[in-house]
């Protein structure tokens, strides 16, 4: 008899304004060896063949190494990535241009709560999500900043 387990996934949606043409911003995006520059807790980050990603994480007081698979829809402006293994998590970040200057990134995270906890420690359930929605409006901000001033 096989045995399906449900994971209960979290959603988080958050947007920014950055004052960048859309192009710059979606080429910011795809410099994966920036990442460090506005992911807190992201201590290194290497691309590899066929859209994967090695990324050295800090967070919690623990330090691991997460892979990621990404993927994208150019015409859209949308990436996309998931990790391979847990804490099992989820991303789109679309592109919106607002004018020839600005662009509006939207971020949508979905995350196994209690892999992330197991992962990195930290608090349980609403505390928890509290942590995440702060990293990632943190992250956004320091985006808008590495984008805006990378020129």
């Amino acid at each position: 008899m096989s045995r399906t387990v449900e994971v209960a996934m979290s959603t988080l949606e958050e947007h920014i304004d950055v004052g960048v043409p859309i192009d710059s911003a979606w080429d910011s995006l795809h410099r994966v060896e920036n990442y460090p520059r506005f992911m807190d807790g992201v201590r290194d980050a290497r691309a590899e063949s066929g859209g994967r990603a090695q990324l050295d994480i800090e967070a919690g007081g623990r330090a691991r190494q997460m892979e990621m698979k990404a993927s994208d829809r150019a015409g859209d402006r949308v990436l996309q990535w998931h990790t391979t293994e847990s804490p099992q998590m989820s991303c789109s970040i679309t592109l919106h241009p607002i004018d020839q200057g600005n662009t509006r990134i939207q971020a949508r995270l979905e995350y196994d709560p209690d892999t992330v906890r197991e992962a990195f420690g930290g608090p349980r359930g609403f505390a928890q999500a509290n942590a995440i929605e702060r990293l990632v409006r943190s992250d956004l901000e320091h985006f808008r900043e590495y984008a805006e001033h990378s020129g």
